[in-house]
Order: structure tokens, then sequence, then C-alpha cells
């Protein structure tokens, strides 16, 4: 049955971020997942470790995932652009992605982050982004942590559906944008 399923840890990892898309990355089994490819549990063991090993991976997968978009969404552009761009990219694929989004966030081992180049890439562009505006440390972890918590507060209720307000979403956002791309011009640098 193994054979006809075609089961390997790559294919495991993508059918397990889609399962976190569709019921909550929390509620991604081993189980859940050989149900999915109508298999034993025990099947899945000779390609991931346990439970903690596929979270890990689907953690991993997403951070590449998210990694692409980032960069892909930013290649060329500087300054507001570049923001508006990176914002983009990161509240579609929270919206999209809920389940990849929340293995993303997820704490991992210290030695899986610094094998990992996906990890790398997405601190890499955020912190190009802020770098652009001539912001550096300390201005730029604070930069970056107020970029972070506005995409992802902003996103999380979009994708609860909890803005009961008629104004489309996509126009306070644009506002959002610009009010972020004049905090980050005008930011007061650190001594």
């Amino acid at each position: 049955m193994m054979a006809r399923a075609g089961l390997n840890a790559e294919r495991l990892t993508a059918a397990a971020a889609e399962l976190a898309d569709e019921i909550g990355f929390a509620n991604v089994t081993v189980s859940e997942l050989a149900r999915r490819f109508g298999v034993k549990d025990a099947s899945l063991y000779s390609h991931i470790r346990n439970l903690q090993d596929l979270r890990t991976r689907v953690a991993l997968y997403a951070l590449r995932d998210l990694a692409d978009r980032l960069t892909d969404a930013t290649a060329g552009k500087a300054g507001k652009d570049a923001l508006a761009a990176f914002g983009g990219a990161y509240r579609a694929f929270m919206v999209r992605h809920p389940g990849r989004y929340a293995a993303s966030q997820t704490p991992l081992d210290p030695e899986a982050v610094a094998g990992s180049e996906a990890v790398q890439r997405v601190f890499r562009t955020t912190y190009a982004l802020v770098t652009a505006y001539g912001l550096r440390e300390p201005d730029a972890t604070d930069a970056v942590r107020l970029l972070r918590s506005t995409f992802q507060g902003f996103a999380g209720i979009e994708a609860a559906g909890q803005f009961g307000h008629p104004r489309p979403a996509g126009e306070s956002w644009n506002k959002i944008i610009d009010a972020l791309d004049c905090a980050l011009r005008h930011w007061q640098v650190s001594p």
C-alpha cells in the first residue's frame, strides 16, 4: 500500500500543510494525515519520526513558501513600493493559508532554525525592507516588530471576518501602508 500511495517525506509534508489550512495546524495529527492517504498510521513512520517531526517539517515548508512570496513580491522594489508589496504578500499568505501561517509561527528547535535557509531568507527580506529606510539596530528590530504586529493583527482580524464596518478592508489597508511608510521615513532614531 505504501508504494501505491507514493509516500515520501516531501509528499507527506505538503499534504500536512494543506491539511493545516483546512482544519488548523493544531489539529494536524499523524492519524489525520494517514486517513488522507488511506493508509495506517504506521505507514507514515518510515518517512517521519513522530508528530513533532511532522510539525517541524510543516513549519519549515510554510516558511519556505512565505520566504518565496516575500522575496518575489519585493524583488526590484524599494521604499513604499517594497513595503506595500511585502505587506500584501504577508497578508495574502496569512489569509489564504491560515494553517501554514500558524505553522510558520511555531517555535522551532534552534538546530532546525540554524539549518533552514528559508528562515534566514524571511529574516533577510524583512530586515532589508527596514534597513532600506535607513534604520539600523536597535531601531531595525523595533520597526520589524511594528510591521509584523500590524500585518498579523490586520490579517488575523480580516481572516476571522471581524471587520464589522461597510468600509472595504482594502481601503483601510492602503491607509495603513501609507501610515507605516510615513512612520519608517520619519523614525526617531535611537542614540
